[in-house]
């Protein structure tokens, strides 16, 4: 393992994500005030709880509820200006708590008139949906940023303007008072699928999230993850790699994940040799892609359940392949990047033993295991995650080193409720996005815009669907990201026949992407306060490893075999093998080394036959190994040559 010295530590931890990730640059409160936001967040996280157990609440009572907690949560925990390093409660946000308490609250007092009302609002009742709707921005602004604030407010806009809006944006115009009410008071907007995902099963796996980190299996991952490959050539790279797969699946952050692997990782690349903008790239192109790594997936997969119509486990299933090259392509470039300059692994007196890790803690793993079979079972997404905390809150006694004692457990539902203060902050915002789409009709007229757009062209739809999806990822949440892309983007690729799944994953990926792609790219800016690296230099090294998000939706999305649509197990397996052989031939071109020292025509050679072998097709498969085969042996046997030469030069 690295020296202590090596990594850094948690007070600069905490600066890296308070500095990177909004969610982390709440006020430390101290004193009574302290007790009661912490009283607020436990409560919260029971009452959760409880509709896990014994079922939820009607939609609007449950989703009213979490909105309440998450944005009271906000206001006493959130300043107003993200650099006030001050640690009180200024008058105006005790005020601000008190009116979203009153806000959500007139949903559950309200329930029975508001349902017979149906559509004939009140005045009061327009005015606490203008009152709630302000809450919403305000608070997403504090914990999310402006991007999202700022899209969600032209959507409003969009909403009153679209008598005067051009061509097929147009639409009949709605009055502020429908606007509104639509927002807040239905279930359209923002308590609608958003929050209602955030209210169920989303809040549950950050909880479970917390109660994994509470028995330390983050960090028992990482240490499997060095102890297996650091000896390898590159291995502190490639066990970033691993370790990043592992648990940013469950984190739903990048940039969380960047700083608490990368704190181990980045100083142990750095430490063999490895250029410091590539050691922080591998953690956050790796971090990056815990989120397209089944089962949980940042918890998009459960919200791509409802946006579909699809179940989970064919989600997951779906998503599993593409996932797996996304990481064989890192994988590969890391390798062949060590290769080239000689970087040799770690010696195996410095790291842990696999076997002694195995054996003390192995136990940490079933809670992981137990979840995916809850899953695959058939639970709800809610049941299985529920049964995930109890599990690993029994697992923990195993061992005395990982017990939870009861004022821990306390701290775990403490720290998940205030990790979902930001989820919940950002899906309500989403919410008024897809109220005003599913007011507007703005999601059908985007797609018929984008296929008029592109002719029709399925290449052109995607390649303009790719660049909206990049550009509204910027800056935004997994999941108000995804739901974003879903309702706006997606819906055009279906249209000129990509299948739905592929469709949504193709959108989610580029959606995720954006993390690591200049000039926002916060998961590469984290990594780069960690590695020590230059940040825009950082986001491109980033960009280049995960070469395999930029090719391989593009793929998927015209051969869906990759995302298992109409596919036989033979071809499943006959996908997989040729698509790792695409990625080593890519990664070889792109890195200028497969045996070799590439020249520049075998680049060309080697990057054009990946692609080809990444491609489902007989034909295309046919012709991507001969490139790549023929590269290889030029390659080996200008390798030997060189060798024989060496060893003759020795022996005269």
């Amino acid at each position: 393992m690295a020296k202590p010295e090596q990594m850094i530590d948690a007070q600069k931890q905490a600066e890296l994500m308070a500095k990177y990730d909004r969610e982390y640059s709440y006020r430390r409160l101290q004193g009574p005030m302290a007790r009661v936001v912490s009283v607020l967040a436990i409560v919260w996280a029971l009452f959760q709880l409880r509709t896990a157990a014994l079922g939820v609440f009607p939609p609007t009572i449950q989703r009213a509820t979490h909105l309440g907690f998450a944005l009271v949560l906000v206001y006493l925990l959130y300043p107003l200006r993200r650099g006030d390093r001050r640690n009180t409660i200024p008058w105006y946000d005790y005020l601000l708590a008190a009116l979203s308490a009153v806000a959500t609250g007139y949903h559950l007092v309200f329930y029975e008139d508001l349902i017979r009302r149906a559509g004939a609002y009140t005045t009061i009742d327009t005015v606490i949906a203008g009152m709630g709707i302000l809450l919403v921005l305000e608070a997403a602004r504090r914990v999310v940023g402006p991007v999202l604030v700022t899209i969600a407010s032209l959507f409003l806009l969009y909403g009153y303007f679209g008598p005067v809006m051009p061509g097929f944006l147009g639409h009949r115009g709605y009055t502020v008072t429908r606007i509104i009410t639509h927002s807040f008071i239905s279930t359209e907007g923002i308590l609608g699928v958003p929050i209602a995902v955030s209210s169920t099963f989303i809040f549950l796996f950050l909880i479970f999230a917390t109660f994994l980190r509470k028995t330390g299996i983050g960090d028992w991952l990482t240490n499997l993850a060095v102890s297996v490959t650091g000896h390898a050539v590159g291995g502190p790279a490639k066990a970033a790699v691993v370790a990043s797969a592992c648990q940013g699946t469950v984190s739903g952050s990048s940039v969380a994940n960047v700083v608490g692997t990368g704190s181990v990782t980045i100083p142990l690349m750095k430490s063999i040799g490895y250029r410091k903008e590539f050691a922080g790239a591998v953690e956050a192109a790796a971090s990056t892609g815990g989120q397209l790594m089944p089962p949980i997936m940042g918890a998009a997969a459960f919200i791509m359940t409802e946006f579909t119509g699809l179940p989970y486990i064919k989600i997951a299933a779906a998503a599993a392949i593409p996932a797996i090259l996304y990481f064989t392509g890192i994988f590969v470039m890391v390798h062949l990047e060590a290769k080239r300059t000689g970087l040799q692994g770690m010696p195996k007196s410095q790291l842990p033993r696999t076997s002694k890790l195995l054996k003390e803690k192995w136990y940490l793993l079933l809670p992981i295991v137990g979840i995916v079979y809850f899953l695959v079972a058939g639970f709800t997404a809610m049941k299985a995650a529920y049964y995930g905390i109890l599990l690993t809150i029994l697992v923990s006694f195993i061992s005395k080193d990982t017990r939870l004692t009861f004022k821990q457990i306390i701290q775990a539902l403490d720290e998940g409720a205030r990790g979902a203060v930001p989820v919940a902050a950002a899906c309500a915002t989403a919410g008024v996005l897809v109220g005003i789409i599913t007011l507007t009709g703005l999601g059908l007229k985007m797609a018929n815009g984008i296929v008029d757009l592109s002719h029709g062209s399925i290449y052109l739809t995607m390649l303009f669907t790719m660049v909206a999806s990049i550009i509204l990822g910027m800056g935004v949440p997994t999941t108000a990201n995804y739901i974003i892309q879903a309702t706006i983007a997606a819906p055009a690729l279906v249209a000129v026949g990509v299948p739905v799944i592929a469709a949504h994953l193709f959108v989610f990926y580029f959606g995720i992407v954006a993390d690591i792609t200049p000039p926002v790219a916060l998961a590469a800016f984290a990594a780069s306060g960690i590695s020590g690296s230059e940040p825009l230099k950082t986001g491109f090294n980033a960009s280049k490893l995960a070469f395999a998000a930029f090719l391989v939706p593009f793929i998927f999305a015209t051969s869906p075999v990759l995302v298992l649509v109409n596919v036989t197990g033979v071809e499943i397996v006959k996908a997989l093998i040729t698509a790792f052989i695409g990625m080593v031939g890519i990664g070889g071109g792109l890195t200028g080394f497969l045996v070799d020292k590439a020249r520049w025509w075998e680049r060309i050679v080697l990057v054009v036959g990946g692609v080809m072998l990444v491609d489902p097709q007989t034909l295309t498969d046919i012709i991507g190994v001969v490139l790549v085969v023929l590269v290889y042996l030029f390659q080996w046997q200008r390798a030997s040559r060189a060798d024989h030469q060496t060893k003759r030069r020795i022996e005269q």
